[in-house]
């Protein structure tokens, strides 16, 4: 009769289920709050994450103590920004200027080519009326200053501006500095049985985020450098202020390749005709082909592996909880998401290897053959072979 009973499941109370929904939908109305917040947080996170790429090769290299590393990394790459914005910010000021001032007469060439094709086929006056686009391209050419302004307005608040920036910056050293601290008050927080998975979703999240961190950056200059050379041999008006651009652009998925490849092309189609502006085109095409098939592989070392309309989701969905912002970091916290995703709700859920209390009096050992696994100790732990192996324990 007393096994009987202890084999009849516990019935959860009314109250606390909804003493639970209440509390999840105070944390999420909290989230949703501060989410400018920790989107500093993870921006600092990321900030660490560069540092650290640093530091540990010179600790590896040549064991230098953690704090002499920060030291060296942040000034390594204090003197890498310097030497850029010195070679490369007067040019490309001078040439944005140039180009803002050259828009007005450029959109004028736009409106009669466009009236030359509607006079040519009267159907594409009704799909494109020119005196309505005249109109609001004109508009937009005299007002450039103001919709800039709206639409990065924290770029002309200087104060608040300094503040994140410092902040993410101090933030991003106090983590690389004693980056222990942070994760184990993380593992801590989850049960004892757990703690070891969570360190290892961990260690899985800083690989992936570093590569990314490294991938996006060589991409940044590779693309930056080929479209600035390839536009120089074309001829384009400000061949430099576009390379820059598609460099940066580069962060953005599918949106950023179509406009750095639009953008000069429509540039060039009233002064250079339809045949100058498909040959931008597809000098866009073929560098964005080479980055996304050679050199983005080989940089990840399929670390990171973004599926394309996931990519574009997550572009759309930051940009419209955290604005023109949330644009830049779309693409890690979807990395972010796929790892937590892939490694509990995936592994642990769906493919049936549970959460459940896992005890034995004495410890497992697990005899293998000699020559049957091969690991790297230091990149790889016991719950991610035993995950990849199917025999984590349920």
């Amino acid at each position: 009769m007393a096994a009987r009973e202890q084999a009849q499941p516990t019935r959860t109370s009314p109250f606390a289920v909804l003493t639970a929904a209440v509390f999840a939908v105070l944390l999420l109305w909290f989230v949703y709050s501060v989410a400018h917040v920790l989107l500093l947080l993870f921006l600092a996170a990321l900030f660490a994450l560069f540092l650290a790429a640093i530091i540990d090769f010179l600790q590896e290299r040549w064991r230098v103590p953690r704090v002499a590393g920060v030291m060296v990394a942040l000034v390594v790459t204090g003197v890498g920004a310097t030497a850029v914005g010195w070679l490369v910010l007067p040019p490309v000021a001078r040439q944005t200027q140039a180009l803002i001032t050259a828009l007005p007469a450029q959109i004028q060439v736009w409106m009669a080519s466009l009236r030359d094709l509607t006079a040519q086929y009267p159907l594409l006056a009704a799909v494109l009326p020119p005196e309505r686009l005249s109109e609001q391209l004109s508009g937009l050419a005299q007002n450039a200053g103001q919709y800039a302004a709206g639409l990065f307005p924290v770029v002309f608040d200087t104060l608040h501006v300094l503040i994140n920036f410092v902040s993410v910056l101090v933030m991003g050293i106090y983590m690389a500095l004693r980056p222990e601290v942070y994760r184990d008050g993380i593992v801590s927080l989850a049960p004892p049985v757990h703690r070891e998975l969570v360190r290892d979703i961990l260690a899985d999240l800083a690989r992936s985020l570093r590569a990314w961190i490294g991938g996006q950056m060589l991409a940044m200059v590779f693309l930056g450098v080929l479209t600035w050379i390839g536009l120089e041999i074309l001829d384009v008006p400000f061949a430099l202020a576009f390379g820059v651009f598609t460099g940066v652009l580069v962060m953005i998925p599918f949106f950023g390749t179509l406009v750095s490849t639009l953008l000069p092309a429509l540039f060039v189609l009233g002064s250079g005709g339809v045949g100058h502006a498909l040959l931008v085109v597809l000098l866009g095409l073929v560098v964005h082909l080479i980055e996304a098939n050679f050199v983005h592989p080989l940089i990840m070392e399929r670390r990171v592996h973004l599926p394309p309309v996931l990519s574009i989701l997550s572009v759309l969905i930051m940009a419209e909880l955290l604005g023109p912002v949330g644009l830049l970091v779309a693409v890690p916290v979807l990395a972010t998401v796929m790892v937590i995703t892939r490694r509990i709700y995936v592994h642990r859920l769906l493919e049936g290897k549970g959460f459940r209390r896992f005890v034995r009096d004495t410890p497992s050992e697990i005899r293998l053959p000699d020559g049957t696994l091969r690991m790297d100790a230091a990149g790889v732990s016991i719950p991610a072979v035993l995950e990849e192996a199917g025999s984590a324990p349920r």
